[in-house]
């Protein structure tokens, strides 16, 4: 034994029962890091290169026994076991080590208050120090806190580790491990195969009756000692594999009875998959077939649109069960009748189909109510063409002279003014005796709004020849200031080039 294998052994103390097995090594008295001496430049241990080598360090501290938060505080968990071991599992993971407290409450399934606990154990016993801490500013995003995972020094006075300064001018904790007494050898070992295994939360109740009797007994054995179990349960058979099981499994091989191998054939182990999934089609359950007609039903009536799919679903539970489609529905609706004004499209739908599932009981029922909907729908649509063709008709056609006798003649002095003054005539005399039947003829109330109508539709077109076939004062006066305004507007634009009428 060396000499630094004989001075570890005089300060470890005696070994006391380990949390992962009873072949754990103690540690020493005193590892407790003070929280002005957690930051990376004030720490005593040096750098992980990995976080397999370091995994090592949490497992020897997980095995002593010796560190217990409570002796430095009166509130959190009271030892460092397998819950802290699993936290460090997520940290060993992370390059570089900068986890925030959200992810590591996902990822282990502990609570914010637990992970903070066992985050504040790990610096405590010097295997984690701050790079940066995190901060959280109002009305910004949270900072995670970075760390750098360390590896104290009483780990390698323990083991006889022994480590060396490459370069003089660097900080002490990055010194690197040049060997290792002999005697600390086989205790490597062993937190070796600790570090290779994954420490997960110890299985329910009900999912341990799902597995055989050996290994619930198993589960059972490694929840109640806090033994980390291994990841993946198969059971390896080739002595060249690593394996994580201190047993041997050589005398648990089972070999099938002659009775199977008379045929030759042997069944495949691994599991066929079922055509449906092969497929890419499932078969759809009733929830399904609930969630499916209530988006489909958003998304073909206006009046539902923005309403949660899930209170559809639930309203529409009953024609969804009894195989009704999102066609069948409008056929209901067009018998049932639909509300012109809606303030609540689900209120409005479970009043609409209450008792549909009853009176169209039958899927010929459901056809009949669907093709009347349809016929309706074409008579809808034969209807709105032809008004559009009669709008169109009435905008395209000729313009039709207005009923009242005084307004057609009237109008047909303009136009006779008009015509004059094209072909050179007495435009001057015309006009006067246009203003003195106009004066002697003074149009009703009814006539004025009848002229007013025709001159709008007139401008509607892009026509201004009946407000412009009399003097300004005169239309001004008969057809108001916003029509005569308006016909100054088109015949400003019509000089433009920028604009075109056409009429619609």
């Amino acid at each position: 034994m060396t000499a630094v294998a004989v001075s570890a052994a005089v300060m470890v103390p005696a070994p006391r029962p380990s949390v992962d097995d009873a072949d754990a090594v103690a540690v020493l008295p005193v590892l407790f890091v003070p929280e002005a001496s957690q930051w990376l430049s004030s720490a005593a241990g040096r750098i992980a290169l990995d976080g397999y080598s370091w995994m090592q360090a949490v497992h020897w501290v997980a095995g002593s026994g010796l560190y217990r938060p409570r002796r430095h505080r009166s509130h959190g968990p009271r030892s460092f076991g397998p819950t802290t071991v699993r936290v460090a599992q997520e940290l060993a993971q992370l390059l570089p080590c900068r986890p925030g407290i959200e992810y590591l409450v996902r990822r282990t399934g502990l609570s914010e208050r637990s992970v903070e606990y066992h985050l504040g154990m790990l610096r405590e016993a010097g295997l984690l120090a701050w790079i940066v801490k995190g901060t959280r500013v109002s009305g910004g995003p949270a900072q995670a806190s970075e760390f750098a995972r360390m590896i104290p020094v009483e780990f390698d006075v323990a083991l006889g580790i022994r480590t060396v300064q490459r370069d003089e001018d660097a900080p002490a904790y990055t010194r690197a491990a040049s060997g290792i007494a002999e005697a600390g050898r086989e205790l490597m070992a062993k937190l070796a195969k600790k570090a290779s295994r994954k420490v997960r939360k110890p299985r329910s109740k009900t999912s341990s009756k799902a597995s055989s009797k050996a290994s619930v007994k198993g589960a059972r054995k490694g929840a109640e000692q806090g033994v980390g179990t291994v990841v993946s349960d198969e059971v390896r058979c080739t002595p060249m594999q690593v394996g994580t099981s201190a047993s041997s499994t050589a005398g648990d091989t089972s070999f099938p009875p002659e009775s199977k191998l008379a045929s030759g054939v042997s069944k495949s182990p691994t599991p066929k998959k079922s055509k449906a999934k092969a497929s890419g089609h499932r078969k759809m359950n009733v929830v399904g077939r609930r969630f499916q007609l209530a988006r489909e039903l958003t998304q073909e009536l206006d009046w539902l649109r923005g309403c949660s799919v899930a209170r559809i679903a639930w309203v529409a539970r009953n024609v969804a069960d009894a195989g009704w489609t999102v066609t069948d529905v409008r056929g209901w609706l067009h018998l049932r009748g639909e509300a012109a004004r809606v303030r609540r499209g689900s209120g409005l739908l479970a009043a609409l189909l209450a008792g549909a599932e009853t009176i169209l009981d039958t899927p010929q029922k459901r056809a009949d109510a669907i093709e009347q909907w349809r016929g309706a729908q074409e008579a809808a649509r034969r209807h709105r063409i032809q008004q559009v063709r009669a709008r169109s008709e009435r905008y395209e056609g000729d313009w039709d002279a207005p009923t009242s006798r005084a307004v057609r003649n009237e109008v047909e002095a303009a136009f006779a003014q008009v015509r004059e003054a094209a072909n050179g005539g007495r435009r001057q005399n015309l006009g006067d005796i246009a203003d003195d039947q106009a004066l002697a003829l003074e149009p009703s109330e009814q006539e004025l709004a009848e002229l007013r109508t025709a001159a709008a539709g007139e401008l509607m077109r892009g026509e201004t020849t009946l407000i412009r076939s009399l003097d300004p004062e005169r239309s001004l006066r008969i057809f108001g200031e916003r029509l005569v305004r308006r016909a100054d507007q088109l015949e400003d634009g019509s000089r433009s080039s920028l604009m075109t009428y056409r009429h619609r």
